[in-house]
């Protein structure tokens, strides 16, 4: 998991924006194993994907299993994003044309996700007593003193 870091500590982006794009799966009907196990598998061969190309824009992720499962990705823009999921030569098309195909709107597994920009001074975390954890993981952490010790200074660093 990492070395716990007993400083209080905040993320620092850089750049124009970072995306969090948070994207998850429910599984509806436990039983049709036929139907979510490969929407399941595509997510594993996605992250391979972008963890073995930085160049694509893909920072990290955070996830929790369960039903619904959830996985928090960290992007350095929405532009980069959207192109990984237009790509045509890359694991997202296909994916999600298999999803359309075996399961569409039938009910069986829940897709779902959220996309949000994030720009130097809109956001606010703190980390501590964690190992490198979230955004600060993603990006770069640094020492919540100063103007940034306090939530209002973190938004505005």
């Amino acid at each position: 998991m990492g070395k716990i870091l007993t400083e209080r500590l905040t993320a620092e982006i850089g750049g124009d924006e970072v995306c969090v794009f948070m994207i998850g799966m429910r599984v509806n009907k436990r039983w049709k194993v036929h139907r979510w196990w490969p929407v399941a598998r595509a997510m594993s061969r996605m992250l391979a994907e972008l963890q073995a190309r930085p160049e694509l824009g893909f920072l990290g992720y955070q996830s929790w299993f369960g039903n619904p499962s959830i996985f928090v990705q960290y992007w350095r823009s929405f532009d980069l994003l959207e192109a990984y999921a237009t790509h045509r030569g890359l694991a997202h098309l296909p994916a999600w044309a298999d999803f359309n195909r075996r399961v569409g709107s039938n009910g069986d597994v829940g897709i779902w996700h959220e996309t949000y920009r994030v720009r130097p001074g809109d956001f606010e975390c703190v980390y501590n007593n964690m190992p490198p954890f979230g955004l600060g993981k993603a990006t770069r952490i640094v020492p919540a003193v100063g103007r940034r010790e306090l939530a209002p200074g973190r938004m505005s660093a």
